[in-house]
């Protein structure tokens, strides 16, 4: 038996750890494998304690693992982490420094495709890299090194023997996705909750693994090989009434890349959700066309606890969404949009910047196509080429920065022809600004309610580490105009109607 630490890393970034603190599943799922196959794990969340290396040293010194394995993670569905890794890599190396004999594990999407750059890399404390879907391989792999037996013979992992960098042969994908036992237990589940009013613990779960769309920027298509998995809706549902009844979960999101795929099985989880009533509020990401397709449905969405939908609309051209192949267009964006509004679930919508033709205007354009949608929540990320996607043979000439943690669609990588990445990150500011500054007297208007509520707390979480965040990015508030006056008009705005709403409780 070895003892196994999983740890995140004290990795923080703007605009994607805002929502909510939600438990990192992945690890979840791999501790459930290590203890199935007869090992002890534990969890480490340095992400959401929002500790240091220091601590993650601690946990090492008293716990003594055998093996510390962290993954390139955020809380989401894995198709922007590459940001994470530096910091990854780094509490593997607090690892060695603990104890040089320690095994250390990195896994991931980044990892899988750029083993060769990691493995390569000087005083690097990785020992093995697993490439691919996880669970079957950490078994096998833990069970290897317990043993002394070869690697050589574990499929899906890479590692350096002899100065030559060594890789298996791909592993299939596990064919019962139910077969799996999350680590519930693991958790230390007061880290966890939903930071928007009516707040509330908080959980992730998956449905469903893999994409077969094609969006150039994006890692789902290409870790998953193109493949979707589906868990049987009954075993869904039933891991929701665990979370609830026995973890006291109120809020799940669930972190699919597409867990609306396949129309039947939705519908038939969304009716399981509505019998079983379990209270729980729920948080999906899906696409345009599927909520055009379930427009006759979309009421079990709401009866089901669906509250929060987000949507990639990316762009406000056809031309630059099939530049990015969403096999979407402007027109679906808004008829998906205007179907939700008219069944009252929460839409949150993203409009990326930063492509290497923009300029001012065309920024400005997709503002004013965010102010006409008018979603209840808008996020503006930075077109962000990840090294094992299409968009990074696309752009790789107009790549202006190569450090990996700055890959968290905040920063600026690609440098416009007509723009610098200076320019991008104002635009950036301003486009923030611009539509939540509208937005406020839309939110102030609304009657008092759960709307209202839900809107004032989302809208003080976007806006409070705003100026933070541009300094970080190396742009003084100066260059941002006027935008920090109207942020904290907004926020007295917003203090003065929470105080209000304060004294007319008491």
């Amino acid at each position: 038996m070895s003892r196994v630490l999983f740890v995140t890393p004290p990795y923080k970034c703007w605009g994607q750890q805002m929502i909510g603190n939600w438990p990192p599943l992945h690890l979840v799922y791999l501790a459930g494998a290590a203890i199935n196959a007869g090992h002890e794990a534990k969890i480490y969340d340095a992400m959401y304690k929002d500790t240091s290396y220091e601590e993650i040293r601690h946990q090492i010194e008293t716990y003594k693992p055998d093996v510390v394995m962290s993954i390139d993670y955020l809380p989401v569905t894995g198709a922007i982490s590459t940001c994470t890794v530096p910091a990854a890599v780094e509490a593997l190396r607090v690892a060695k420094q603990v104890d040089p004999a320690i095994h250390t594990l990195i896994g991931g999407p980044h990892p899988t495709f750029m083993y060769e750059e990691m493995l390569n890399e000087e005083d690097n404390p990785v020992d093995v890299i697993l490439r691919g879907e996880m669970e079957e391989t950490l078994a096998e792999l833990l069970g290897a090194l317990a043993d002394g037996r070869a690697l050589e013979d574990v499929k899906g992992i890479a590692f350096v023997r002899d100065g030559e960098i060594v890789a298996t042969p791909q592993r299939p994908h596990i064919e019962d996705l139910d077969t799996l036992t999350p680590a519930w237990d693991a958790l230390e589940w007061d880290d966890y909750h939903y930071n928007i009013d009516p707040w509330g613990r908080m959980a992730s779960i998956l449905t469903s693994r893999g994409c077969m769309m094609g969006c150039s920027f994006c890692s789902q298509r290409v870790f998953w090989r193109g493949e979707w998995r589906a868990r049987d809706p009954y075993k869904v549902v039933d891991e929701i009434r665990h979370l609830v009844d026995e973890y006291h979960v109120e809020f799940i999101t669930m972190i699919d890349a597409y867990p609306t795929r396949d129309r039947d099985r939705w519908e038939k989880i969304l009716d399981l959700l509505i019998e079983a009533d379990l209270g729980a509020k729920l948080l999906i990401e899906t696409r345009v066309e599927d909520i055009i397709r379930d427009e006759d449905i979309l009421h079990k969405y709401a009866d089901a606890g669906i509250m929060h939908i987000y949507l990639g609309l990316e762009t406000s051209t056809d031309e630059l969404l099939n530049s990015l192949n969403k096999g979407t267009t402007i027109d679906m964006n808004e008829r998906a949009v205007n179907i939700l509004k008219a069944h009252d679930i929460m839409i949150e919508a993203s409009f990326m910047i930063g492509f290497p033709e923009e300029t001012w205007d065309s920024i400005k354009a997709t503002a004013e196509m965010a102010a006409r949608l008018n979603p209840d929540i808008a996020v503006f990320p930075v077109l962000t080429p990840m090294p094992y996607t299409g968009l990074w043979d696309d752009v790789h000439d107009r790549i202006r920065v190569w450090d990996y943690s700055k890959y968290n669609i905040s920063t600026p990588i690609i440098e416009p022809y007509n723009m610098s990445l200076t320019d991008v990150t104002i635009a950036l500011g301003r486009c923030y600004m611009t539509f939540y500054a509208n937005k406020m007297n839309e939110i102030l208007a609304l009657p008092e309610g759960f709307k209202r509520s839900y809107m004032l707390s989302a809208m003080k979480v976007m806006m409070r580490d705003y100026g933070e965040q541009f300094d970080f990015l190396g742009i003084g508030k100066e260059k941002i105009g006027e935008m920090p006056k109207k942020m904290a008009a907004a926020m007295k705005r917003l203090s003065g109607a929470d105080n209000r709403e304060e004294a007319a409780a008491e």
